[in-house]
């Protein structure tokens, strides 16, 4: 079977803090933020099972869409699991841990289904490399999802090559998640990104400004050299220095789609102004050898 191209907004908005982890937000701020997203040309939402704990911020995106059901036909929802959270509940495990059986990854989607108050997910993505994943199990999961129209799209998050040629072999998935920045450029040079360029794998990067560490008052000497580099660039180009970041990573030849996890439309705004702002070869190499410490070979 072939992959199906999973397509998104050019920029995913990531809700991992919109909910009890971040923002707290209620159904009126969450519709908001999704309202300005969609108005913006945002359209595509990553969540987790684990977002908020138990499906909590599926739950109140959930809510919103029960309430404004034409919005559900105007985006995309992504969704993970496989990671297991202890959290005092009833029959919460003891310990974290990663569970990807085919039992499992089945009741979360169906979980994640009935807190998103949809009938599908657009993506479904196994959040972490499991050392005990067997992969053809898993296939079978996706395999009864698929056909049955609940997940329209499958992929991963965080797998190295080796991990995605494996599973590659049991289901062509669409994307994998990446943690990646000019702060965190590991996986370009480890063989993953050539990996999903291989296979046609969507690679989509969490994290892609750095986790917002990269300012001018860093205690991290590097965040601080990192931001002066992006400081002169960015006043080459007339940006800010959240788009110059931005830009190092979309200028990747893999084409990669940034998730922003922001609280703040303002922020969203200024990722998606950054599909437009190309920085040249020169300064994309400055920018690494600022995150190296040193030149390359």
């Amino acid at each position: 079977m072939k992959a199906l191209i999973f397509e998104s907004s050019p920029v995913i908005a990531g809700c991992m803090r919109w909910g009890q982890w971040g923002a707290r937000m209620e159904i009126e701020s969450m519709q908001s933020m999704i309202e300005g997203c969609l108005s913006m040309g945002i359209d595509t939402f990553d969540h987790a099972d684990i977002y908020g704990g138990s499906h909590s911020t599926e739950s109140t995106f959930g809510r919103v869409l029960l309430k404004h059901s034409s919005l559900r036909d105007r985006m995309r929802i992504i969704t993970k699991c496989g990671i297991l959270l202890p959290d005092g509940a009833p029959g919460s495990p003891s310990i974290k841990h990663y569970n990807t059986s085919e039992t499992y990854v089945i009741a979360s989607a169906e979980s994640s289904l009935r807190a998103l108050q949809t009938d599908h997910i657009d993506l479904l993505l196994i959040h972490r490399p499991d050392p005990l994943m067997h992969l053809e199990e898993m296939a079978g999961a996706f395999y009864k999802l698929h056909k049955l129209g609940k997940v329209l799209h499958f992929g991963v998050s965080n797998f190295n090559g080796t991990q995605l040629r494996l599973m590659h072999k049991y289901w062509p998935i669409a994307v994998n998640q990446l943690q990646l920045s000019v702060a965190h450029p590991q996986v370009i040079f480890d063989g993953t990104i050539d990996t999903c360029m291989e296979l046609d794998i969507r690679a989509q990067a969490w994290s892609p400004m750095g986790a917002g560490l990269i300012k001018i008052d860093s205690d991290d000497e590097r965040h601080r050299k990192l931001h002066a580099v992006a400081q002169i660039i960015a006043q080459h180009h007339g940006c800010d220095v959240s788009q110059v970041l931005m830009s190092w990573v979309l200028n990747h030849p893999a084409g990669i789609v940034p998730v922003v996890g922001t609280t703040k439309l303002d922020r969203l705004r200024l990722a998606l102004g950054s599909v437009d702002i190309r920085i040249n070869r020169e300064e994309w190499f400055m920018l690494l050898r600022a995150s190296l410490g040193r030149d390359l070979a």
